[in-house]
């Protein structure tokens, strides 16, 4: 977790949708899966993550939305990365109730995905920066298998969503029409993800809302410079911050996401067994 990841046990693909081309490492077979990089891009920590969930029996696709791919985020390098987001038009950063433009083009990376994977929907899971982007692509309908980690946007309204009323009516609706859940996570003390945006969700969503709170002392405490000097506290539930260890909380959480997406993805693949 150290040095930059080459990513290559993954296939890179440009996906051009909309016009707009990017970057996606896919590896693995089954049921489609999106793990959204968190901010400042497609560090070893996200890329371990996917492989665990490609080794769970899923077809994983990593979009590349900003940051240089692989790489152990630097502080200088990571803030830079940071700041051009924050400000770009693609994400809306400061935007409440206003999905980010980059949600429409992973609604449709989650259609081909499907298409190209079958089985019954998708899974996708969004971190920090992309966290939200999770709930917003329930508006596709292959997705059925939401989760939320450390959910961090708008950055300035830690007690609002960047998904309106009309958008948080259609899913609810949706989970309940459904019977599918939201999975969230989030450390205690973080102070990008406080418990103001939890409770929004709550409020919104209803019981299909599953958030779950980690002890800030569960986090692991050596990591990369980025999360050491700009984050600065428990955060990245289940990559920079995640102890790789038995039993520990934030390893838990990374088990009941596999098992969400076991549970909703290859259901019809258990019951036939």
């Amino acid at each position: 977790m150290t040095e930059d990841d080459p990513l290559e046990d993954f296939d890179r693909r440009t996906i051009t949708i909309d016009a707009v081309a990017k970057s996606v490492y896919v590896a693995g077979t089954g049921p489609a899966v999106i793990v959204m990089p968190e901010m400042p891009g497609i560090s070893p920590h996200v890329a371990r993550f996917a492989r665990w969930v490609r080794d769970a029996g899923f077809t994983v696709f990593v979009p590349s939305l900003f940051g240089r791919d692989g790489a152990v985020p630097t502080v200088d390098e990571g803030l830079t990365v940071f700041k051009r987001a924050c400000v770009s038009a693609e994400f809306r950063a400061l935007a409440a109730d206003e999905p980010s433009p980059a949600v429409r083009w992973l609604r449709s990376l989650a259609a081909s995905a499907h298409e190209e994977c079958g089985g019954p929907g998708v899974g996708v899971i969004g971190m920090c920066f992309t966290g939200n982007f999770a709930l917003s692509m329930m508006l596709e309908p292959s997705v059925i298998a939401p989760v939320l980690a450390q959910p961090s946007l708008p950055l300035d309204r830690p007690d609002e969503t960047d998904s309106g009323p009309e958008e948080l009516e259609a899913v609810r609706s949706r989970l309940e029409a459904e019977d599918l859940t939201v999975l969230a996570y989030r450390f205690r003390g973080d102070s990008f993800c406080r418990a103001q945006r939890f409770a929004a969700y709550s409020k919104a969503l209803g019981e299909r809302f599953v958030g779950k709170v980690l002890p800030d002392e569960a986090a692991n405490a050596t990591t990369s410079p980025f999360f050491e000097h700009v984050i600065a506290n428990p955060h990245s539930v289940v990559t920079a911050h995640l102890v790789d260890e038995a039993g520990s909380p934030t390893t838990v959480a990374r088990d009941e996401i596999l098992q969400f997406f076991r549970e909703r993805l290859l259901a019809e693949r258990t019951s036939d067994q």
